[in-house]
């Protein structure tokens, strides 16, 4: 029976993953004529091509994809294994992934995670953040254990653990005239004014992108970032509006520093936190543990 070599498997992971051939011969330590050759060795036994290669790098094909899938649910699988071991021991170590959007951070340091590591101390998580479209992929690909996001697509190998509601908002400053209204707004009121937009890739904006073909009207931001941090000092400096859920800018609504007013559209008020992980993913103890308590935090999360 053939057997497909983890070591072959792992250079062939590392080109897609970095995108190149020196980049993975980087990270390994290896020359490139190494990881070429471990590759074509892969591919000579499995008669099959994994990887286009292009001037700007690799990219893999769908055999790829299929022998990629293979070698992370082994990782997994390992990971799955030496974890249940550790936890005969009692749950005295392990190490959780998270990948997050922004917006969750302040929150997510506030009360979970510092709730969780003096419950469990011994255990270690690290926190990377990304637009909904790289937290779907971080899990997708077995990179984070879990996701945190905002109203991301659906999508056929994720699971969502659990989904709390959080309509999106026009975000202003205290001075601004939309206040006066004394009223949830129209998305087109709301437009009326210069606003900052989050790129194509966070969930927020795909669901105005919704919004945006339903009203018939076209989104023209005077700036677009991927950062909330400069969406919200643009509305604090009276520059425009922008649109976010309130749960992220509830630091500086109490504060007095911004103000949030509803908008009358069914998509936005639709919009959704979620908790995600890989379907068909079985999560070692530790990551199971935060999965539990971050999900009884989302539920109470307002």
């Amino acid at each position: 029976m053939l057997t497909i070599s983890q070591k072959r498997m792992a250079y062939l992971y590392q080109a897609v993953t970095l995108g190149s051939v020196r980049a993975a011969a980087d990270k390994l330590n290896v020359a490139p004529s190494a990881v070429s050759r471990q590759i074509a060795l892969l591919e000579e036994e499995l008669v099959m091509t994994l990887i286009e290669r292009h001037r700007k790098g690799v990219k893999v094909t769908p055999a790829g994809e299929v022998v990629l899938e293979h070698y992370r649910e082994s990782l997994s699988h390992q990971e799955d294994c030496l974890a249940k071991l550790n936890a005969l021991r009692g749950l005295h170590s392990g190490h959780i992934s998270l990948a997050v959007g922004e917006g969750f951070v302040g929150d997510l340091m506030s009360q979970p995670l510092p709730e969780f590591n003096r419950q469990y101390p011994t255990l270690t998580v690290s926190v990377t953040m990304g637009g909904s479209s790289e937290v779907l992929r971080q899990v997708e690909q077995d990179q984070a254990h879990i996701g945190l996001l905002f109203h991301p697509p659906s999508h056929p190998k994720i699971r969502m653990q659990v989904a709390q509601r959080h309509p999106l908002c026009v975000i202003v400053s205290p001075q601004h005239p939309l206040l006066a209204l004394h009223r949830a707004v129209s998305f087109e009121e709301a437009i009326d004014f210069p606003y900052v937009l989050q790129e194509g890739h966070f969930g927020v904006r795909q669901l105005l992108a919704i919004a945006e073909f339903q009203q018939q009207v076209r989104l023209s931001p005077v700036v677009t970032t991927n950062s909330i941090a400069v969406m919200k000092n643009f509305v604090r400096s009276g520059m425009g509006v922008t649109f976010l859920p309130a749960f992220v800018v509830a630091r500086e609504v109490e504060d007095g520093q911004l103000c949030t007013i509803d908008i009358e559209h069914a998509v936005l008020a639709s919009a959704e936190a979620q908790i995600i992980t890989r379907l068909g993913r079985q999560l070692s103890p530790a990551p199971s543990v935060l999965l539990q308590h971050l999900m009884a935090w989302m539920r109470a999360f307002k």
